[in-house]
């Protein structure tokens, strides 16, 4: 999961499911410092998760921290 505020209003917070690949398609490992890319399917994503903004990786506890450096979005099948 990934675990964030919004943009300007850092006393609400959101847990988003999400899938973590690491770019080198390495699996991610404690103490790892890597490039990842973040899948997720959430209307709300694009208020927590800009360019520049700090996520925590979540799984009951943080387990890992990052900064969002762009953005993709991509739209499925209608």
């Amino acid at each position: 999961m990934v675990h964030a505020c919004p943009t300007g209003e850092p006393s609400h917070h959101k847990y988003f499911p999400a899938v973590f690949c690491r770019d080198d398609e390495e699996p991610l490992k404690p103490g790892d410092h890597a490039l990842v890319t973040i899948t997720l399917n959430d209307d709300d994503a694009g208020e927590y998760l800009a360019p520049g903004r700090q996520f925590t990786m979540w799984d009951g506890h943080d387990i890992g921290h990052g900064i969002i450096s762009r953005r993709v979005f991509a739209s499925g099948p209608s």
